[in-house]
């Protein structure tokens, strides 16, 4: 798949409608990335191209995504790359550029997602939560060595999981962490929190700073994969960071999948049955698509200030409200 042409397909919209007003439109823009896919390399790609168009319209070398976006949400890897580039250096500013955090995500890979030593006999496949933890430790922290929470971003974030506990999802919000520190939490806490995939990382049990709030966390994609209407939603309702939004009209929301394609046949048994990865797949991919086709119609009288862009197996959609196709 040619993703650099699909990006230029993709962004030629952006640019008519969000990047050519992107100093002096007034609506709060969203930015959400699914999860889903190892690496993120479709929601990669369309950020490291996204960032590099608010430098040339903005005539700024070292303008960020986060410089342009109001609010980011992310789920599994989406999240981490959400977290990367809202992160705080200290100084005010994002701690990554997109380039630097997909690079670092594409050169961890393997730690991220090493396989856990089993059984000589076990057929079962298992992540190393110690393997992942060092290195979300290593991304998500200062020069100084100072270990970054919810509070250390530069940009409201939003991160779910699905909490065992309570059995609901729980949604981390910097808006929270900075109500109370008993919904403050570690960044790379939040970030395996909602990678923890049933089957392939235990639940992972995590507290507040405080330690009076705890999660027994498995993966946000299983409720919210796709987590822009939770995002939408929070804006519309946190009138203490967003007061100016007061309907959907007040927004620009950029919706990033990462890939898509659990119909795919080789997904199926010989006998046309779906094996239980695959049924997961399908779960993340309808959570994904049924997000998408309500918010096109919550979005239907402002089609171009919702976009979403998902690749499937065979071709890149790129949707403005209720949508259009861009085959490869």
């Amino acid at each position: 798949m040619d993703l650099s042409k699909a990006t230029l397909e993709i962004f030629s919209k952006l640019e008519q409608k969000w990047l050519s007003h992107c100093e002096t439109t007034k609506k709060t823009r969203v930015l959400s990335i699914d999860g889903g896919g190892t690496i993120g390399i479709v929601a990669g790609a369309a950020l490291i191209h996204l960032e590099d168009q608010i430098c040339l319209k903005t005539g700024d070398p070292q303008a960020r995504i986060a410089d342009f976006f109001d609010i980011i949400a992310g789920t599994g890897i989406g999240a981490l790359l959400a977290a990367m580039l809202s992160a705080d250096d200290g100084s005010g500013r994002p701690l990554f550029s997109a380039r630097d955090a997909v690079a670092f995500v594409a050169e961890k890979n393997s730690s991220l997602f090493r396989v856990k030593r089993s059984g000589f006999l076990s057929r079962r496949r298992r992540f190393s939560g110690r393997s992942m933890e060092k290195v979300l430790k290593e991304a998500l922290k200062r020069d100084d060595g100072v270990i970054l929470t919810l509070k250390d971003t530069c940009k409201p974030l939003l991160v779910p999981c699905f909490d065992l506990k309570s059995s609901a999802p729980f949604v981390f919000s910097r808006a929270d962490a900075i109500e109370s520190p008993s919904f403050n939490f570690e960044l790379w806490k939040v970030c395996l929190a909602t990678s923890a995939t049933p089957s392939l990382f235990k639940p992972f049990n995590l507290t507040s700073v405080d330690g009076k709030t705890s999660c027994s966390a498995i993966d946000g994609g299983l409720v919210m994969n796709n987590p822009t209407a939770a995002a939408v939603t929070h804006v519309l309702h946190n009138k203490r960071d967003f007061p100016s939004v007061n309907s959907v009209e007040d927004l620009l929301v950029l919706s990033l999948g990462n890939g898509s394609g659990s119909l795919n046949g080789r997904k199926l048994r010989r006998n046309s049955e779906c094996s239980t990865s695959s049924v997961v797949d399908i779960v993340l991919d309808g959570v994904s698509e049924t997000v998408d086709q309500m918010l096109g119609n919550a979005f239907c009288w402002n089609r171009t200030d919702y976009v979403r862009i998902q690749v499937f197996a065979s071709f890149v959609s790129i949707s403005s409200s209720r949508g259009f196709q861009i085959l490869l």
